[in-house]
């Protein structure tokens, strides 16, 4: 493209994957400097960006962009416009107002952030430091770094020189970032050479809040060699409970927060499509809080040697809890909670008057159940019931189930419906089908570690609402 061409606008067709499939020449000189080619996957940054949100809400979008060419940076106005599955199903980039100017020369401070940026992408060790430079989480993903892996996670919250040996570097530490930073370091194991990069969080002028710790290798990873290809992948540190959540915690809040806010227009008038955006914003962020719930749990019953409390439980009581936390969401889908015992239910539906004594530990048998009644809310239709039967068993047992009125559970689902991550157990009603798939793999967990068990059976009844049944089995207190 001239100086000539530079107020001339040009033309291009997407198909339905991003492919820049026909261009005028500007877009299409634009498209070959930016690496990519003609039919091809769009290679400008910007542009592709705007035409996959074009394309997968179904709206037009005018926006500036800008590029780098190899050469000079490109600008102009796009206006992206969704076409029909009849017309490949992409979108139409008009691009106008093209303007090329030399790229400005980089601050130190942008420099410096470029470097840090490349460094991130090349780190193959990501810690998360407090203040005082000790270790809160890391994140390894060389197989040479297992054993420093391994002594972060059996040995947590040290100063992060603990577990690694710097050249020339003698003093007692920690040390003033500053002298660290670039600092080259040996690794047990690695027959590498590392450095250490240490990246202040925080406004500038004032002391660091914490460090990103990044370990970035000379040498690629393909040059290690290992005798051991068939050993397991390194574990991750397990630090999520007592690190990552608390760090997270407060903004997730404060993002739902301020979304409510903007969703329920207190902060002032708000078209209605805005705040719908607000309140998948906050359906996001809860969604992101539970996960963190469930991966701190994960984290809990997947640990070596990990046990539960023996105490006297009554599952009336633990039951009568769960559906008085999760009353307000089955009210919203006019949902009813019942008790009953012995297949018959209690008068008025309320709970069992006698006690049924399990040993257990009470806060776990809770969550066990807030997660059963949680997915019989969501996946039974409105109006229908949710149904808590309990009873001593045969075998010095009792046991607790919860019962939907929803769609039930195949045979083929019933195999798989507790295995890790497994989300496809069953399709909700409720819309509520953004789980992590982790819920039902930790109750079963949490049911085995306090003796028990926990089992999904499926009722002979072939009505459309034949419903499903879980089942939690205690030892009897």
């Amino acid at each position: 493209m001239n100086r000539q061409q530079s107020l001339l606008g040009a033309r291009g067709v997407t198909d339905d994957n991003d492919s820049l499939i026909s261009a005028d020449a500007p877009l299409a000189e634009l498209q070959q400097s930016c690496g990519g080619a003609l039919p091809g996957t769009l290679a400008v940054p910007e542009l592709l960006d705007l035409v996959r949100q074009a394309r997968e809400m179904g709206l037009r979008i005018a926006r500036e962009f800008s590029a780098f060419d190899g050469e000079e940076i490109v600008s102009g106005f796009a206006r992206i416009r969704p076409l029909d599955e009849a017309d490949a199903g992409g979108c139409e980039v008009v691009v106008e107002n093209w303007h090329r100017a030399p790229q400005a020369q980089l601050s130190s401070r942008e420099a410096a952030e470029r470097l840090d940026a490349i460094d991130r992408a090349a780190a193959e060790l990501i810690a998360r430091l407090d203040a005082r430079q000790m270790v809160q989480f890391a994140n390894v993903s060389a197989p040479d770094l297992k054993s420093v892996a391994r002594m972060i996670e059996q040995s947590p919250g040290k100063a992060w020189s603990e577990y690694i040996e710097l050249d020339g570097i003698a003093h007692q530490q920690p040390l003033h970032w500053r002298l660290l930073d670039g600092a080259r370091a040996n690794l047990p194991d690695s027959p590498r050479d590392w450095r250490v990069r240490l990246i202040p969080i925080g406004p500038e002028n004032a002391a660091p809040r914490g460090f990103e710790l990044l370990l970035v290798a000379d040498q690629p990873a393909s040059a290690v060699t290992s005798d051991d290809e068939d050993a397991a992948p390194t574990p991750h540190s397990r630090l999520i409970g007592s690190a990552l959540t608390p760090v997270l915690r407060q903004p997730i809040a404060r993002i739902i927060a301020n979304a409510e806010t903007i969703r329920s227009r207190l902060a002032g008038p708000l078209r209605e499509d805005y705040s719908d955006y607000a309140g998948n914003i906050a359906a996001a962020g809860q969604h992101l809080s539970g996960m963190l719930d469930d991966l701190a749990d994960l984290e809990v019953v997947e640990a070596p040697g990990f046990t539960t409390a023996k105490e006297r439980v009554d599952l009336v009581d633990v039951a009568r809890r769960a559906a008085g936390i999760l009353g307000v969401r089955a009210q919203a889908r006019a949902i009813t909670l019942s008790f009953g015992q012995g297949g018959a239910f209690a008068e008025g539906g309320g709970a069992p008057s006698e006690p049924v004594w399990a040993m257990a530990e009470f806060r776990r048998v809770l969550q066990i159940l807030i997660n059963l009644i949680g997915n019989a809310i969501a996946y039974s239709p409105e109006g229908s019931a949710v149904t808590l039967e309990m009873g001593a068993q045969d075998n010095d047992t009792v046991a607790i189930s919860v019962i939907d009125q929803g769609p039930g559970v195949t045979q083929e689902q019933a195999a798989k419906i507790f295995e890790k991550f497994e989300r496809l157990g069953r399709d909700s009603d409720g819309g509520n089908d953004s789980g992590s798939g982790l819920g039902l793999y930790i109750s079963r967990r949490l049911a085995v570690a306090m003796d028990g068990d926990l089992e999904v059976l499926r009722p002979s009844s072939s009505e459309a609402l034949c419903g499903a049944e879980f089942k939690l089995t205690l030892p009897a207190g």
